[in-house]
């Protein structure tokens, strides 16, 4: 009578109503105040477990340990194993129930099969969660430079963790924050000029921007005019110059349209695709603010500073070059300050590699500084760094490269079997190799 009209739960949620049924007999309480008690317990790989734990003292609360214990061997006895708990047993305070391993597997895949992509969500455990708006920023690459292997753990890692909060109920907004500005647009800018071919760039513009920021970072490295030419160009975009801008925005077009192409064949999709650049202005005003507050220093050759405590912590973030121009967090400030305004959300997560811990902590602090109470709902979400990817020197393996090769591979494994069933478990497998060593390539 407990399962009427719960064909919605999970399995596991079954199970805990089938355990409350027996606990309310004999308790004499309702089902609905005594599941409350009843926990899923973890599977361990070291040792057996049971599936489900019953705290007695949640429910016959005010007694000593050793009458607590008491009571639950008392009531242990009183339960009795059925077709679907297959074990009672008690511990500290607690009792134990195992279900019947043949109907629990039986039940599980019944449930799989009926319920499809929802497996999982329909369980009552989140019915009561609340929910809330969140806004994730993930994967974003740098425009001018191919896909590599090492942009895609952000994406996978951000896309599956929109997956999860949108799945639960929550409604979620994702965000592409492509870096698009900066002083290496300067140099690639220069070295364009310099070293660019308008054929290249319309046959294989990513391919040939790579080349060119490569060769410029080894000419800037020996050359200093090349270095004072990449910043002039900076400051021509960040002065709004037409033939600057004209050459960036081009950049900047090809990129998104390849990326694009890239998330499609990775199933990844975001609401909104934005970018350092919208904020270069707004900078303007987060630095007028932090003046007015009187938290912008400057040090001697000019650079803008903010303290990251206001009780003598000598620790800071420069928010500002000598010449005028933004900085990386000087630009995360404004575009973290326009996201609550624009979308409010309860929790605002960045996706990004651990090598930013310290950048998103004086981000947040920075934002507190502010009087932006809603620093505390921002998170960073921080993973190991994928080994010797370095675009200035050439030392990347370009994520389409190894598509390519996986699809190659995969068709060539199954034209050499007759089985379609062994076509596909051939390919699959094969596939899932390929993702898995590109996920986990070997963190720092």
């Amino acid at each position: 009578r407990v399962e009427r009209g719960r064909s919605a739960a999970m399995a596991g949620s079954i199970y805990r109503w089938r355990i409350a049924a027996q606990l309310s007999s004999v308790l004499e309480m309702p089902p609905d105040n005594v599941i409350k008690s009843i926990h899923a317990v973890p599977v361990s790989k070291k040792r057996q477990s049971a599936d489900f734990q019953f705290s007695v003292s949640s429910v016959l609360g005010g007694s000593k340990k050793s009458d607590i214990q008491l009571q639950t061997q008392r009531l242990a006895e009183q339960l009795k194993c059925d077709d679907v708990i297959s074990e009672i047993s008690t511990g500290d305070g607690r009792i134990n129930f195992t279900i019947n391993r043949e109907l629990l597997v039986k039940s599980v895949l019944q449930q799989v099969f009926k319920d499809g992509s929802e497996y999982g969500i329909k369980s009552e455990l989140f019915t009561g969660l609340p929910r809330r708006k969140i806004l994730i920023e993930f994967s974003s690459p740098n425009i001018a430079k191919k896909f590599h292997v090492g942009h895609l753990r952000s994406t996978i890692i951000g896309h599956f963790i929109a997956n999860l909060k949108e799945a639960i109920g929550h409604h979620v907004t994702r965000i592409n924050y492509l870096g698009d500005w900066g002083m290496q647009f300067g140099l690639l800018g220069a070295g364009f000029q310099q070293f660019g071919s308008e054929e290249k760039l319309k046959s294989n513009p990513l391919r040939h921007l790579v080349e060119v920021y490569i060769e410029a970072n080894k000419a800037a490295e020996e050359d200093k005019t090349i270095k004072k030419m990449a910043q002039d160009f900076f400051k021509k975009l960040e002065a709004c110059e037409e033939e600057a801008l004209s050459l960036w925005q081009r950049f900047r077009d090809v990129s998104i349209e390849e990326y694009v192409r890239m998330y499609q064949r990775l199933g990844v999709y975001f609401d909104e695709y934005s970018g350092e650049s919208f904020y270069q202005e707004k900078c303007q005003e987060v630095l007028k603010v932090l003046d007015g507050k009187g938290l912008l220093k400057k040090t001697e050759e000019g650079t803008g500073i903010v303290y990251h405590s206001e009780k003598g912590d000598q620790s800071y973030s420069a928010v500002m070059r000598s010449d005028g121009t933004s900085l990386y967090i000087t630009r995360d400030i404004a575009a973290a300050i326009d996201r609550m305004d624009k979308y409010d959300p309860d929790t605002m997560i960045y996706v990004t590699d651990k090598s930013q811990i310290s950048h998103f902590q004086n981000l947040f602090q920075i934002l507190k500084l502010l009087g932006h109470k809603w620093a505390e709902r921002c998170q960073h979400v921080p993973f190991g760094r994928v080994q010797g990817m370095k675009t200035r020197k050439g030392d990347v393996v370009f994520l389409e490269d190894v598509l390519d090769e996986a699809c190659s591979m995969v068709l060539e494994r199954m034209a050499s079997t007759k089985s379609l069933v062994t076509d596909f478990f051939v390919g699959i497998t094969i596939w899932t190799k390929t993702m898995l060593r590109l996920s986990l390539f070997l963190p720092t």
